[in-house]
């Protein structure tokens, strides 16, 4: 495993998070994406508001590693609603978009 992310759309991604660039990350991802945190469906859009975008949240992603030709990420999640917490990211890439991602906490 590496801490490079290999595939450039997961790049993009991380880096619309990190950046706070709210129209950077709704333009990698398709129209109609998806995503689960913790197993359980959410609506995309309130759930990036709430956890990565508002001003409460600002969301910001420190890859840990990287594996599944960097489709898959374990990361040091930080927002300031509830600190740093090691999570599992899961991307499904479709052409040069994300249409859907997984969340939720890393196993130990």
């Amino acid at each position: 495993m590496t801490t490079s992310i290999s595939d450039p759309v997961v790049e993009r991604f991380v880096a619309a998070v990190n950046a706070g660039d709210k129209t950077a990350f709704t333009a990698v991802l398709t129209e109609g994406a998806t995503m689960s945190d913790d197993g359980s469906e959410r609506d995309l859009a309130a759930w990036t508001e709430k956890e990565i975008f508002s001003p409460k949240a600002n969301g910001r992603m420190k890859v840990v590693e990287a594996s599944d030709d960097g489709r898959t990420l374990v990361v040091d999640y930080t927002n300031d609603t509830w600190g740093t917490m090691r999570t599992r990211w899961v991307f499904t890439v479709t052409g040069d978009s994300i249409s859907r991602f997984e969340t939720g906490q890393a196993p130990a």
